[in-house]
C-alpha cells in the first residue's frame, strides 16, 4: 500500500488532517483510510521494544543493557547494531517507530531516569544516539530522539520549569540532539512534559520551530511525550506535529479552530505533511525478515557495557578459586529500569548459574531487597566467605530506588548492603563487589574495602553472562564512564539546584556541569569522566596535529594522531579520548573539553596510530550577544589519553582569528562601545561636528563608567555627548535602540 502525499493533502477534509495530527489510542497515530494512508505504530522500546498496554508485561524482545551501560561502551559500531537489532525486532512486532533512544543530559545523579540516558556529556550522547538511530532507520524502523529538552530530573517533571541560560543549553543540554539530529535525521523527535524559561515545551516555538528546523534543518515529526500537551492548537502553532496518546475531542478543538481562524489552514497542512511523509517512509521501507530473539548480541554489549574501575590483582578469578558468590542480585538480577522502558525478555541469565558453571561457588543471599536489615543473612554470608578463597559480592540499587517518575534523595547503596560489606571485608578474604545500578552511588566510603570494583550497571539479559565471563578472564571489560562518580553527592555543580522549588529549576552552573565543574573547582573525584580498567595496559605516545582550512572560512580541520600500544599481555581495548584545553576567552569556559573519541582493540605489544578529526566546533562556544557559535584568537592545547584526569600527550595549537565586535544595542556599555572601532569613529565624528570636541574619559573615570551602559551615561548633563548621538549611530548600524 502506498500513497502521493501532495494528492493527500489536496483532498484531505479539514476533519482529517486534524485527526491525523491527534493520534489514534495509544500507540497508532491516525490513518486516512477513504485515501489509502494507513495507521503508524509506535512503541516504547530505549533498550529492547515493550508492545503492549500493560506496563508490566508486553510481548517478548531482547533486552539490551539499559543507555547507562550502552553509553560506557564508547563504540559508536556496537550501538548500531543493537539498533539494526531493534528495527528487526520492531519488524516482527508490527512497530513502526522506536521511541527512544533518550539523550538528556546527566546533571545530576539523582535523577530517576538516568538508567536511560547515556552521558554527562553531549558530544558522547550525540555520536552514540546518532549510531543507534542510524542502525534502526537502516532497516526501515523509525527512531525517536527523546526527550528534547532539558529533562534533567523527574521530579515534578510534568510541569517543573527549567530555567537554563542560552549558552548552556545550546554548548550543553541541546548539543547532543544536534549532533544526533545532524548525524542520523531520525523521523520522530519527542518533547517531554517540562516548561524551558517559562514556556511549556510543548508550545515553545523558539525550540521546536527556529533551533530544531531552523538552526539544524531537522525535517521529521516532532510528538509530544504522553500526554503533555496542555494546549493542541499553541502546540500546533510551535511546531508539535502528533500528539499521543489520543485525547478525547482534539480532533474537533482543531478542526473548530480552523474554521474560526484562529488556526491556520497551513499550519495544519504543514504538520500533516511530516506525518505523512513519516508514513510513507513507514509503508515503502525496504526491511529485513523480523526476528526476535538477539542474547548474544546483548551479552557483547553487556561486555562492553561494564567498567571495571579496581582491581589489585584478584581479577581475572584463579582457574581453581572456591567463590563465595553474596547478594540476591546474583539470584534474582536487576538488569533494567522501571517505568516505560520495562521489557519483557526473551530469555534471562542468573551470575549465580552462568558463574557457578564456570567455578566452584558456595551462594548466600546476604540482604533483603526490601532494604530491611538481617543479621541471620549476613552471618550466613561470613561463613561461606570464611570457607572461600575470594568473595564476589553482587550489590547495587533495588527497582524502587530508580524509577521513571521520581528521584533518588541520596547516592547510598542501602544501609543493609553496607553492613554486609563491612562484615565480608573483616573476614580477610578478597571482595569483588559488582554493582548493578542505572545511576551512580557513592563508593568513596568502601572501596578501600574491596579488592575489586565492577559497575555492571543494568546489563540487560544476558548481563550475568557477560559478567561471569568477565569475572573468570573469557572476556575483557572494556567499558569507560561517561559521567563523573563524585566522593559525595555535594560536589556535584547542580547539587544546591537540584530540583528546584515552588515549580521551578535553575541551572544556575550553567556550562559548569559534570566533569567540566569538577575541573573547574579543581574537586577530587572518585572515578572521572572517562575512566575504567582493563586486564591489559596501554602506552600513549608521539601526539602529532595535522591543521588544515582556516577559521575564517570555516573549514578548519585538525587530525590529532596517536600513537597506542598494548603494553601488557593480553589482547584489550582503549578509548582513546581526545579533549581540547581552552584558550583564555571573552566568557567563562570549561578547563577541557571532550571533542573526539574512538575505541581500539590491539593485540598484546601491538601499537598502531590513532587519529581523532577534529572540526571548528572543537574550538567554538555558544556566543550570546553573537547568537551563534564562535572561536576567538589563542592558544589551544590538544590532549589525548585514557580519561579526562590522565591525559599523557599534548599539542598545542594557535589560532588568530579576526575578533568579532559585541553587537551593540541600547544598553551596551561604555567598554562594548570602545571595543567597536567602527561605532566609535561613527560617534566620535557626530560628537566633533556638532561640538568641536571629541567624547573622551580619563584613565581613572574610564575604570570607574566602562561598565555603565552608554545610553545612560549621556543622560548626564554638561558633556560633548547626547542620546541623540548615541541612538543615531545605532540606528546607522542597525542596531536596535
Amino acid at each position: 500500500m502506498t500513497f502521493d502525499v501532495d494528492h493527500v493533502l489536496a483532498e484531505a477534509t479539514t476533519e482529517e488532517l486534524a485527526a491525523l495530527v491527534c493520534g489514534s489510542g495509544s500507540w497508532h497515530t491516525t490513518g486516512i483510510p477513504r485515501l489509502g494512508v494507513p495507521p503508524v505504530r509506535l512503541a516504547d522500546g530505549p533498550h529492547g521494544l515493550r508492545v503492549g498496554e500493560d506496563l508490566d508485561y508486553s510481548e517478548p524482545s531482547t533486552c539490551f543493557p539499559t543507555a547507562v551501560g550502552l553509553g560506557s561502551s564508547w563504540n559508536p559500531a556496537l550501538l548500531k547494531r543493537v539498533g539494526e537489532a531493534l528495527g528487526r525486532e520492531a519488524t516482527a512486532l508490527g512497530v513502526d517507530v522506536v521511541l527512544g533512544p533518550g539523550l538528556n543530559i546527566k546533571r545530576s545523579p539523582l535523577c530517576g531516569r538516568n538508567f536511560e540516558y547515556l552521558s554527562e556529556d553531549p558530544f558522547v550522547s550525540g555520536s552514540l544516539a546518532a549510531a543507534l538511530v542510524y542502525g534502526m532507520q537502516s532497516v526501515g524502523v523509525g527512531g525517536c530522539l527523546k526527550h528534547f529538552a532539558a529533562n534533567n530530573q523527574e521530579t515534578d517533571r510534568m510541569r517543573v520549569d527549567a530555567v537554563v541560560a542560552e549558552r548552556a543549553l545550546r554548548e550543553i543540554y541541546l548539543a547532543g540532539f544536534q549532533r544526533a539530529v545532524g548525524a542520523s535525521q531520525p523521523w520522530m523527535v519527542m518533547c517531554p512534559y517540562n516548561r524551558l524559561n517559562g514556556t511549556l515545551v510543548s508550545q515553545n516555538p523558539w525550540l521546536l520551530t527556529d533551533v530544531l528546523r531552523g538552526d539544524w534543518d531537522y525535517r521529521g515529526v516532532v510528538v509530544s511525550d504522553w500526554g503533555a500537551v496542555y494546549d493542541r492548537i499553541a502546540a500546533l502553532i510551535a511546531g508539535l506535529d502528533l500528539e499521543m496518546p489520543q485525547a478525547d475531542g482534539r480532533e474537533a478543538v482543531v478542526a473548530a479552530a480552523v474554521e474560526s481562524g484562529e488556526l491556520s489552514r497551513e499550519v495544519l497542512e504543514l504538520a500533516a505533511e511530516r506525518l505523512l511523509s513519516l508514513t510513507h517512509k513507514a509503508v515503502t521501507a525496504v526491511r529485513p525478515t523480523g526476528v526476535i530473539g538477539h542474547h548474544d548480541l546483548a551479552r557483547k554489549a553487556a561486555l562492553e557495557s561494564m567498567v571495571l574501575l579496581r582491581n589489585d590483582g584478584v581479577l581475572p578469578l584463579a582457574p581453581g578459586a572456591r567463590v563465595a558468590l553474596v547478594g540476591e542480585f546474583a539470584r534474582t538480577p536487576r538488569y533494567q529500569g522501571s517505568g516505560s522502558s520495562k521489557v519483557n525478555p526473551v530469555e534471562l541469565d542468573r551470575l549465580l548459574d552462568t558463574l557457578a558453571s564456570r567455578r566452584e561457588v558456595t551462594f548466600a543471599p546476604g540482604f533483603l531487597l526490601s532494604g530491611d536489615l538481617d543479621d541471620d543473612l549476613i552471618d550466613e554470608a561470613v561463613t561461606a566467605a570464611e570457607l572461600a578463597d575470594v568473595v564476589v559480592a553482587c550489590l547495587g540499587l533495588p527497582d524502587a530506588e530508580e524509577t521513571e517518575g521520581s528521584d533518588r534523595t541520596h547516592m547510598r547503596i542501602p544501609d543493609n548492603q553496607r553492613a554486609l560489606l563491612a562484615s565480608l571485608s573483616e573476614t580477610g578474604k578478597p571482595v569483588v563487589v559488582v554493582l548493578s545500578n542505572g545511576a551512580a552511588v557513592e563508593v568513596a566510603g568502601w572501596t578501600e574495602e574491596t579488592s575489586a570494583l565492577i559497575e555492571a550497571w543494568l546489563g540487560g539479559e544476558a548481563g550475568a553472562l557477560a559478567l561471569a565471563q568477565v569475572l573468570t578472564g573469557e572476556a575483557e571489560p572494556s567499558g569507560r564512564l561517561t559521567e563523573t562518580l563524585g566522593v559525595r553527592l555535594e560536589d556535584y555543580p547542580s547539587t544546591l539546584m537540584f530540583p528546584g522549588e515552588t515549580g521551578q529549576v535553575q541551572y544556575g552552573e550553567g556550562v559548569f556541569m559534570g566533569y567540566r565543574g569538577f575541573d573547574a573547582m579543581e574537586r577530587e573525584v572518585a572515578y572521572p569522566f572517562g575512566f575504567g580498567l582493563g586486564y591489559t595496559t596501554f602506552r600513549y605516545d608521539a601526539l602529532k596535529l595535522v591543521e588544515t582550512g582556516s577559521v575564517v572560512t570555516r573549514d578548519l580541520r585538525v587530525a590529532a594522531s596517536v600513537t597506542l600500544t598494548n603494553t601488557g599481555q593480553r589482547a584489550g581495548a582503549e578509548v582513546v579520548q581526545v579533549y581540547v584545553r581552552n584558550a583564555a576567552a571573552s566568557v567563562p569556559r570549561p578547563v577541557r573539553e571532550l571533542r573526539g573519541f574512538t575505541k581500539v582493540w590491539l593485540e598484546p605489544g601491538e601499537s598502531r596510530t590513532v587519529t581523532v578529526a577534529l572540526g571548528i566546533d572543537a574550538f567554538a562556544f555558544w556566543s550570546t550577544p553573537h547568537e551563534r557559535f564562535v572561536v576567538e584568537s589563542g592558544d589551544y592545547a590538544i590532549e589525548a589519553g585514557s580519561h579526562s584526569r590522565d591525559l599523557p600527550v599534548a599539542g598545542g595549537l594557535r589560532l588568530d582569528v579576526p575578533s568579532l565586535p559585541t553587537p551593540l544595542y541600547d544598553e551596551s556599555t561604555i567598554a562594548e562601545w570602545f571595543a567597536d572601532t567602527d561605532a566609535m569613529d561613527a560617534l566620535q565624528a557626530r560628537v566633533l561636528a556638532r561640538t568641536g570636541e571629541r567624547f573622551e574619559l580619563g584613565e581613572e573615570m574610564y575604570a570607574v563608567v566602562a561598565g555603565q551602559p552608554l545610553r545612560r551615561f549621556a543622560q548626564f548633563p554638561g558633556g560633548p555627548l547626547t542620546v541623540a548621538d548615541v541612538d543615531a549611530v545605532l540606528a546607522e548600524y542597525g542596531r536596535p535602540v
